[in-house]
């Protein structure tokens, strides 16, 4: 059995450590625990590869409630190898 990974909830999220089929519950785990301590803009680093991973996190991105707005990072964040989000602050 794997262990859980202790995550940094810090605004970024590197999926690179994380195998593919763990990516469509943490995502949306991490964007709570995000809007939980106020972070509202998400780092989400993806990689450029062949575009799959990213293709399956704006995916999760475009039908998750809680996100406003997603779009890839410019090139000092790490260009379209990396999305940045923007979450609804909670209420």
């Amino acid at each position: 059995m794997d262990e859980p990974v202790p995550l940094p909830i810090d605004g970024v999220l590197d999926l690179h450590t994380f195998k593919p089929r763990e990516i469509k519950d943490l995502v949306p785990d991490y964007l709570a625990a995000c809007r939980e301590r106020g972070i509202l803009r998400v780092r989400i680093i993806h990689g450029k590869g062949i575009g799959q991973l990213r293709q399956t996190v704006h995916s999760i991105l475009a039908k998750h409630p809680e996100v406003v707005s997603f779009s890839l990072a410019g090139e000092h964040l790490g260009g379209w190898g990396a999305t940045l989000v923007q979450l609804r602050p909670p209420q």
